[in-house]
């Protein structure tokens, strides 16, 4: 988006279901996803923000579900994601030593869109997820502030970049440049066409293991480099799915654990030192914070057309790690360390 060349601009078409018009997480209606870049010198980090929908998140939450694939993370939120099934906070992305900076910045903000946080009602329940980019960016500065936070949350938009932006500036995947990467599919059910759409935080894998639909990129882009690039999988890959279909919590569960087919298609074998944490939400099924009856009623879909979703939260997860790629910039960073942009390299892959 936002004029950028992604991977499908090289040729490279993502499994056989139909992208939505914009093949991003914002083709669910409602999403919007914003950043804000720090970018300067040593500092290479920021924020990004996802909205699940465009009204007031705690008075109207959305069902949702997260999963553990490989635990080593810091994430914020997600004990009450998985207890009560919703969430009511928009999504934050960001450094490992930012996040307790990050859910301050979401409490202020919330605070300011609810007066009766913490007064005549309860608590809020923020959402924070991190990966480490301390490879390139000089982490111990932790120059993310709250207003940064309050900043991505209010210039979120449909059309959003990809890769070196927001929480992807410093990030790095497969040992080349990582960042911020989406993909959509468009999914018919009772003769209506419904949307699921990924975004991913990719700072995970091994250099030489990258695999692109199937190619062994990563050897090749080694040979290119006449050098090795392999490092140990020290990373992470935060990974957001979200949905317009009705589905429960349970079944959102079960969307989760089907990113990792995404994830590993793209050369991971999940590592010990990986955090690799999924979020997935339905914008259908929405939980009122102030209900007035006693039973609710939801709809949900039936099991034996799960395989449409599942198979839709693979193509897109594999999808937006590509375009995270292949959309992230080149950067030097801290110490002279670089990473290079896929881009240097696809043309003489493929």
């Amino acid at each position: 988006m936002k004029e950028q060349r992604r991977i499908r601009d090289y040729g490279i078409t993502i499994g056989r279901m139909k992208p939505g018009r914009l093949n991003s997480i914002t083709d669910v209606e409602g999403i919007r996803v914003g950043h804000v870049t720090l970018n300067d010198g040593e500092v290479k980090t920021g924020v990004t923000a996802i909205l699940p929908h465009g009204g007031n998140l705690f008075k109207e939450k959305v069902m949702a579900a997260s999963y553990v694939i490989n635990g080593f993370g810091k994430s914020i939120g997600t004990i009450q994601i998985d207890e009560l099934g919703t969430i009511e906070t928009p999504i934050i992305l960001t450094n490992t030593l930012s996040v307790g900076t990050a859910c301050d910045g979401i409490v202020e903000y919330m605070l300011s869109q609810n007066d009766d946080i913490g007064r005549t009602t309860g608590t809020v329940n923020p959402i924070v997820c991190e990966c480490n980019d301390g490879y390139l960016n000089d982490i111990r500065k932790r120059r993310v502030e709250k207003s940064h936070v309050i900043a991505a949350i209010r210039s979120a938009e449909v059309e959003f970049e990809e890769g070196s932006v927001g929480a992807g500036t410093g990030m790095s995947c497969l040992g080349l440049k990582g960042g911020v990467g989406t993909a959509s599919r468009v999914i018919e059910l009772d003769d209506r066409n419904y949307t699921l759409g990924s975004l991913v935080l990719s700072n995970f894998g091994v250099g030489e293991e990258l695999l692109i639909d199937g190619i062994k990129a990563g050897e090749k882009i080694k040979e290119l480099l006449s050098r090795s690039y392999d490092e140990p999988d020290r990373g992470s890959i935060i990974m957001i799915i979200a949905t317009d279909i009705p589905l429960s919590e349970r079944q959102l569960k079960r969307v989760c654990k089907r990113a990792v087919v995404g994830l590993s298609r793209t050369g991971s074998f999940i590592g010990n030192g990986s955090g690799d944490i999924v979020i997935a939400f339905t914008t259908a099924n929405k939980v009122k914070h102030y209900e007035e009856k006693d039973l609710r009623e939801i709809k949900m879909l039936k099991e034996d057309k799960m395989d449409l979703v599942f198979k839709a939260a693979a193509e897109t997860i594999e999808e937006a790690i590509l375009n995270s790629l292949v959309c992230a910039e080149t950067t030097v960073g801290r110490d002279g360390h670089t990473r290079h942009s896929l881009k240097e390299f696809i043309e003489d892959i493929l």
